[in-house]
């Protein structure tokens, strides 16, 4: 009896350890990579009992909330120039940016036979709305205006532009049918090597600058155990097989 008493005592002890050790880490995370953040966020918490809680929004809208104080400890962009101006603002820690993933464009219909492989459909005269993530907002949308000026149709399409405030807000907008085509990250619509439904073009990355994304770690999150646990774990093998499954590069 006073065996399994100590027993008992000694596992609660443990317990409390364990969870005395874990923390969470609140993450500013751009809309595009909700999907694979999600489940990174759920490995991660399985092999180290940190929990990251994650928001998702546009990265110009992260920027502005982070400048006025939002509770955030890491942020992951869809751009590598956000991070460095937070670091000059002094809001993030110095040396703490990578690149943890690189971004792909698609201009993609939820219906099959509407876009074709060489994205012709844009010089066709046939787009009636087009689907364009914020370009002042979203560097997807910023990537996507630049597709439309280099391939020469940029005044052709202004004016057919329905702009989404993020690009989840823009893939919704051609998910559901509303716009019939649109600008949307390829990781949205990415499946085995290409799209997983509707039609779609790869954009080729000769058209646009890289969309490179890269993470910091927050001032706020200095000191915060999960949050410095997570910034490595974005660059494990387990992190970067998701990423990889959803069509980023490195």
């Amino acid at each position: 009896m006073r065996l399994a008493l100590k027993f008992g005592l000694g596992l609660q002890g443990l317990l409390f350890a364990a969870s005395a050790l874990a923390a969470e880490t609140q993450v500013a995370v751009a809309a595009n990579f909700s999907v694979p953040m999600q489940q990174i966020a759920a490995s991660f918490e399985r092999e180290t009992g940190h929990k990251a809680v994650l928001a998702f929004g546009s990265t110009g809208a992260f920027y502005a909330q982070i400048g006025n104080a939002a509770p955030f400890d890491v942020f992951l962009a869809a751009d590598g120039t956000t991070p460095v101006r937070l670091e000059s603002d002094g809001l993030a820690v110095p040396g703490s940016r990578f690149t943890y993933a690189v971004g792909r464009l698609a201009l993609w219909s939820a219906s099959a036979d509407v876009v074709d492989d060489r994205g012709d459909i844009l010089r066709s005269g046939k787009v009636g709305r087009l689907a364009i993530a914020n370009p002042k907002l979203s560097p997807y949308g910023g990537a996507a205006a630049q597709v439309l000026e280099r391939m020469g149709v940029a005044g052709a399409l202004r004016d057919k532009w329905v702009q989404g405030e993020n690009i989840a807000q823009t893939y919704q907008f051609v998910a559901s049918g509303n716009v019939a085509v649109g600008f949307v990250a390829l990781s949205q619509v990415y499946a085995q090597g290409g799209i997983k439904a509707g039609s779609g073009w790869i954009v080729p990355q000769a058209l646009h600058d890289p969309i490179r994304q890269d993470a910091v770690l927050l001032a706020r999150g200095k000191d915060n155990a999960a949050a410095v646990a997570l910034m490595r774990f974005l660059r494990s093998d387990a992190a970067r097989r998701v990423i990889a499954d959803h069509g980023y590069g490195f």
